[in-house]
Formats: structure tokens, C-alpha cells, sequence
């Protein structure tokens, strides 16, 4: 049975987990400082959701590609690329804002580019975990990866905010920002040319595109845990994400009491993550999908109803914890069923859903909350996700009792 924590015994895998938390503190930084900048520049709302927007774009329409290319190239190689570039663009950024030369359409322009870039990224990172630690330990270093994915989207907004209140407001903090940003991308750059790798096979016969496309989809009609997985990771992006977006106006909070909030959700994904690490190897990896997918809905429902904020408090930390459970265990089933040949274009697909949906989720949640009201909204997306796992559980049975 494969340890706890086990993905640490991995060299490789700790020199990658160094290198995210480092360049991830970095993202989330620059995440808080671009909407500060584009408020500073423009005064408008409607303008940062255009730039958020853009940066989700690429994204959507170029990640099911970026699969394919997982499955043909080098995976480090791939991600040293797209680490350089991701540097780059935050460079840039730091210039333009430093030098007064900035503007709100280079602002959108560049991240624009960052979603580019991230659509390669994303799924090819995905995939080469598994070449950094094998199947055994894939679980727990998925679950690791997302603990600290999480621990640095409580603590990036922290520091950024530092930063930008001892530079004295203006346009110099989110430079910095900026700045601090691109350097954090050596730390994952380093980490992945250190690494030993053992030699890569061959390389598949190469393909079209488009026979690549049928290939995937032939698996994902062939095996229907796989699809099932894909389908719920949809479906929990489009019904169930929302209620992050909606936890002020639930409760009517002010900025600080946001925060709050977003870190209990944050700080519950953390014991989520770290708790699959080291529970995991112990128990079905179906069943524990499943009940944290239910879970995860039925938590949300309640949290639609609650007015308290000890007690709204208490219940997105559970969210939290459930919906890492939910996301950890389905990447880890997707991962390990997949033929190897397959893989990256198999998270092109788990990726396409898992971000491309999540616009389509806050705009079905936002019409929902418009008619009825935002609890409504909240709720209804609690129950749908809930009821979409149940049913799948039920209708799959591969998916219930994968070991």
C-alpha cells in the first residue's frame, strides 16, 4: 500500500512542490495587484471582469489542443517553455506599470497572453506528475499539489496587500508585485532542470489533430468511469464553484469580511488536500469521490441558508474540505485509468471542464440569483451538483468501486 506523503520521497516531486509554492505565492500576488491596477487605471468594475474574462479565454479555447501537444512533446521541456513565458509576460507587466507607460488595453492584451500560455500549461503540468512519482504516489502528490495550490491563494493576497500598502498606493505596489512575480518563476524553472528524468520513450506515430480528438473521445466512450469523471468535473464547475463568487452577497459582508470568508474556504481546502495525502491510500478512492461530491453539494445548500457568520464561517470550511476531497480524488481516478499515450489529452478535456466552465457557472448562477434571488442560486447549484453525483454513482458502478 503506498505511504502517506509518499510523493515526498520522490526527488524529483520535491523540487517541483519547492518551486510552486514559491512561483504560486508569486500568482497570487499579481492576481490581487492586476485588479488594483485596472481599478486604478480605469475606475471601473466592468473593466477588471474584462480582464479576468480575457485571462480565462485562452484557457477555454485553446486547452484541448494543448492535450494533444501534451501527448506528443517532452512535458518538462513543454513546461520549462511556458514557465519562460509566463516570467516574461510578468516582466513586462512590471515594466510597463514602472515606467508609467502602462495602459488598460496593454493590460488586457497581456492577459490575454497569460491565458494563452496557461492553456498550455495547465494540462501538460497536469500530466507530467505521474512521470515525477509514478502511479503509487500519484494520489498523494496530487493532494500535496493542491494543498499548496490553496495555502498560497490564502497567502498571495496577503502579501500583495502588504506590498502595495508599504509602497504608499499609486501604481509602484502592483509593480512590485508585478516584479516579485516574475522572479518566483525561477524557483519552478530551477526546480525542473535539476531534475533526473528517466529517458522518455519513443515518441507516438504522429497524427493529425483531429485523429488525436477521435482517439480521446473513442476512450472516453469506451470507459465509462473515465467519462463519467469528465462529466461531474463539468458539472461540479458549473453548478457548485458559483457559490464562491456569491458568499458576500449571501451574507451582505464588506471587503475584510470577504476575505475572511474566501480563507476559511481556502484554509478548509488545505486539510481537504493534506488529508487525502495521508487518509487516502487507505480507503476506496470511488467511495470517497463520491461521498465528498454529495457532501460537497449538501454543504453548499446549507451555507445558501445560513445568515450567521460564525456559522457561514464554519460551513464554506467545510465546503472547502469536500470540495478538494471531491477534485483530489477525481484527478488521481482520471490519472491512474488513463493509458499513457492518452494522458495528456485526457487532461485537456478534465481541464477544459474544470476551468472553461466556471465563466458559464458564474453566468447561469448570476441569471438564477437575478430571478430569485442569490440563496436561491447558491442552493439550487448545491443541489444539482449533489444530485449529478449521486446519479452518476448509480449509474456507473465502476465509479463507486475504483480501489
Amino acid at each position: 500500500m503506498p505511504a502517506a506523503f509518499g510523493a515526498l520521497s520522490h526527488r524529483n516531486f520535491r523540487l517541483f512542490l519547492v518551486g510552486q509554492i514559491v512561483s504560486l505565492t508569486g500568482t497570487w500576488m499579481a492576481s490581487v495587484a492586476l485588479g488594483w491596477l485596472v481599478l486604478e487605471l480605469t475606475n471601473s468594475a466592468f473593466y477588471v471582469g474584462i480582464t479576468a474574462g480575457l485571462g480565462s479565454l485562452g484557457v477555454l479555447l485553446f486547452t484541448l489542443y494543448a492535450g494533444v501537444l501534451a501527448d506528443r512533446t517532452d512535458k518538462r521541456r513543454t513546461v520549462v517553455i511556458t514557465q519562460t513565458l509566463l516570467m516574461l509576460q510578468a516582466f513586462t507587466l512590471a515594466i510597463l506599470v514602472w515606467t508609467g507607460h502602462v495602459t488598460v488595453g496593454a493590460v488586457m492584451a497581456l492577459a490575454a497572453v497569460l491565458g494563452v500560455v496557461n492553456a498550455f500549461d495547465i494540462p501538460t503540468r497536469q500530466a507530467f506528475i505521474i512521470e515525477m512519482v509514478g502511479k503509487d504516489d500519484l494520489m498523494s502528490a496530487i493532494a500535496l499539489n493542491t494543498s499548496v495550490f490553496n495555502a498560497t491563494r490564502v497567502l498571495g493576497p496577503v502579501a500583495g496587500g502588504l506590498i502595495m500598502g508599504a509602497a504608499g498606493g499609486g501604481t509602484r505596489g502592483p509593480a512590485l508585485c508585478f516584479l516579485v512575480n516574475g522572479l518566483s518563476y525561477l524557483a519552478v524553472i530551477a526546480g525542473l532542470l535539476r531534475m533526473r528524468l528517466p529517458p522518455r520513450p519513443p515518441p507516438p506515430p504522429r497524427i493529425s489533430a483531429l485523429a488525436s480528438f477521435r482517439e480521446v473521445i473513442a476512450y472516453l466512450r469506451g470507459d465509462r468511469r473515465a467519462a463519467a469523471l469528465v462529466a461531474l468535473t463539468a458539472v461540479v464547475s458549473l453548478f457548485g464553484f458559483p457559490f464562491l463568487v456569491f458568499a458576500r452577497q449571501v451574507l451582505h459582508v464588506d471587503a475584510a469580511g470577504y476575505g475572511v470568508l474566501m480563507a476559511a474556504v481556502g484554509g478548509g481546502a488545505v486539510l481537504g488536500a493534506l488529508g487525502v495525502a495521508l487518509f487516502g491510500p487507505r480507503v476506496r478512492k470511488g467511495r470517497l469521490q463520491t461521498a465528498g461530491g454529495v457532501a460537497f453539494g449538501l454543504a453548499v445548500m446549507v451555507f445558501a441558508t445560513s445568515r450567521a457568520f460564525g456559522v457561514a464561517l464554519g460551513l464554506l470550511a467545510l465546503a472547502g474540505f469536500l470540495m478538494i476531497v471531491n477534485n483530489a480524488l477525481t484527478n488521481t481516478m482520471l490519472q491512474t485509468g488513463v493509458p499513457d499515450g492518452l494522458r495528456g489529452r485526457v487532461m485537456g478535456f478534465y481541464s477544459f471542464m474544470f476551468v472553461g466552465m466556471a465563466p458559464l457557472g458564474a453566468f447561469q448562477a448570476g441569471y438564477v440569483a437575478d430571478r430569485f434571488g442569490t440563496p436561491a442560486a447558491v442552493a439550487l447549484g448545491g443541489a444539482l451538483t449533489a444530485m449529478a453525483v449521486a446519479f452518476a454513482a448509480w449509474r456507473v458502478p465502476e465509479l463507486r468501486r475504483a480501489a
